[in-house]
């Protein structure tokens, strides 16, 4: 079912509605009471929800709509939410769709399988709707267009900000929006360590230790999608990361 929402002038400074378009949200949710509680704070800061009561529909649903971010539920009937992120991150249409867990799963090792299958963030049942609005805000502005050039190069990787594409020589390499967003935020600091709470607030928004934790999976897996080119990437003990690109 769809449901389209008024344009509403809001004074809380994390207002979506400083975005530049209404946002559509998907939230694939079996429990109905919870469904009609996110669309109505979500709709209140203006955005266009979805609704997915199965998780087999919501993931069809997804890959017809293709909306700017989903709120998905682990447990559900027909294919549970691992299985959604799984098929939304095999599929070119919905790959770099951001993706926040909602669930009563609340286990670290739960929360660290979500993030590590390519969720970008995670909210624990039972929540508070005002939270789960600023981290779907957070996610939303940090996939927005940066300011300036949209493309950056930098040896022989080269970024499209606008579609959030990434080459190697030329040739494209398929990336998560989060793995983008953590090598981007590398390598426009190339040579130069990076701290982990310092890419953990700009790619996450927030630090947290769950988060940190899988922060070395989100690396690990990148480093796999980069082949002979992983080596650029170092783990700095006790520190974080460098993008290595030695001078020419």
């Amino acid at each position: 079912m769809k449901r389209f929402c008024h344009r509403r002038k809001l004074s809380h400074r994390h207002s979506i509605s400083t975005l530049e378009s209404v946002q559509t949200v998907l939230v694939i949710e079996d429990e109905a009471d919870i469904t009609d509680l996110v669309a109505f704070n979500l709709e209140r800061v203006g955005c266009r929800v979805l609704k997915a009561y199965d998780g087999q529909v919501g993931l069809e649903l997804a890959l017809k709509e293709r909306p700017d971010i989903i709120v998905l539920d682990l447990m559900l009937p027909t294919l549970n939410g691992l299985g959604v992120l799984k098929g939304l991150r095999r599929d070119a249409r919905t790959q770099q769709i951001p993706v926040i867990l909602l669930t009563a799963r609340a286990q670290t090792e739960d929360r660290i399988a979500g993030l590590a299958a390519g969720a970008d963030d995670y909210v624990t049942k039972p929540f508070s709707p005002k939270e789960l609005v600023l981290r779907v805000q957070a996610v939303l502005k940090r996939m927005q267009i940066s300011s300036g050039s949209t493309d950056f190069t930098v040896g022989s990787f080269r970024f499209d900000k606008n579609s959030l594409k990434f080459y190697i020589d030329s040739e494209p390499v398929e990336l998560t929006a989060t793995e983008f967003k953590l090598l981007l935020f590398l390598c426009e600091r190339v040579n130069h360590p990076q701290q982990r709470n310092d890419m953990l607030r700009s790619v996450w928004g927030y630090s947290d230790d769950v988060i940190s934790r899988t922060l070395d999976t989100h690396m690990k897996r990148l480093r796999q999608k980069l082949g002979s080119h992983a080596d650029k990437v170092e783990t700095i003990r006790g520190v974080g990361y460098r993008f290595v690109n030695p001078a020419p």
